[in-house]
């Protein structure tokens, strides 16, 4: 339940936080499972929310272990359908819970579900595909072995930004790969090599590279906002920004005092503000209300016109 609360929120939010985010092949977002969903990993766990934003069908994501080491985050995490994946750096004596994670996403397939596996099994803030694990392929081949018609979705997540505030994001999908591809007669070893071959193909196609967040390739990539819709949105934009400043900056000082060279810096603002976004619109609201009365009611509508407003007026490149 808690899940799909959040889901809708997040929809509904989306025009709040990203000044866009654009799918190339839209048919996909509405494929059935049994689905993995096999993408790049820029940007920490906002990659996962993305994912969950635009597809209907019930994400479950795979993420770094060491993120659920306390009961209670554990099940916080569950209900918000993220499993654990531990490599060797965080213990070889947690690797045999990988095990109990294929096997719960082995279910999640039967329930004709969908899982998010980031094939590169490590989060980097750069734009370019780096070389893949065999997670993916191990996972893939478990389904296919127990006769479950499981199909592979290449994903590439791109960002305008990993430090800036309504940035763009390109979602581009490859070719779905099944069973059909692959010989399992063959020892697994070479299903495995012939899979992530097949793979870093197609995610090499989706991934941008842009060496150096070269700023003149990113704006080749991601375009920049025309004069005229700056010119037009420039006063509810400023005002946007003074309305949410004292949000926002207090967000971006609590990032930047724990996690200021952090990979997870942009998704870290975004989960501060996305939680207190809330809050903060009753808070003001109410204020409002004490003031104006029922008049005051029409401070929802001015704080998400003005905030959409900023969040469009440019697009948000890292110099």
């Amino acid at each position: 339940m808690l899940y799909q609360i959040l889901k809708i929120y997040a929809r509904l939010a989306k025009p709040l936080f990203f000044h866009s985010l654009i799918v190339d092949k839209q048919s996909m977002l509405k494929l059935k499972g049994p689905l993995l969903i096999a993408s790049n990993h820029p940007n920490s766990f906002l990659d996962a929310i993305i994912f969950d934003i635009l597809f209907d069908l019930p994400i479950t994501s795979l993420a770094r272990g060491d993120a659920f080491q306390s009961k209670q985050v554990f099940r916080i995490l569950r209900i918000l359908k993220m499993l654990p994946i531990y490599r060797i750096r965080e213990g070889a004596e947690n690797l045999h819970i990988n095990y109990q994670t294929f096997d719960a996403c082995i279910e999640i397939f039967k329930k004709n579900e969908g899982v998010l596996i980031f094939s590169e099994g490590l989060c980097v803030n750069e734009w370019r595909l780096r070389p893949l694990k065999k997670g993916t392929a191990r996972l893939a081949l478990k389904a296919w072995k127990g006769g479950i018609p499981l199909k592979v979705l290449p994903a590439g997540i791109n960002y305008s930004s990993f430090r800036r505030y309504g940035k763009l994001i390109h979602v581009r999908f490859g070719e779905l790969i099944g069973k059909e591809h692959f010989d399992l007669s063959l020892a697994e070893g070479n299903v495995y090599n012939q899979f992530n071959e097949l793979l870093q193909a197609q995610l090499q196609q989706l991934v941008y590279e842009i060496p150096g967040g070269n700023y003149n390739l990113l704006q080749e990539k991601f375009g920049k906002a025309s004069r005229t819709t700056k010119r037009v949105l420039a006063p509810l934009a400023l005002m946007g920004a003074l309305l949410h400043a004292p949000l926002y900056v207090l967000a971006k000082l609590i990032t930047q005092l724990f996690f200021s060279k952090s990979i997870h810096f942009d998704a870290v603002i975004f989960a501060l503000l996305f939680l207190s976004y809330p809050v903060y619109l009753l808070a003001i609201t109410l204020l409002a209300c004490s003031i104006w009365g029922g008049w005051g009611l029409l401070c929802l509508l001015l704080l998400f016109l003005t905030a959409a407003c900023y969040v469009k007026y440019d697009i948000r490149l890292d110099k």
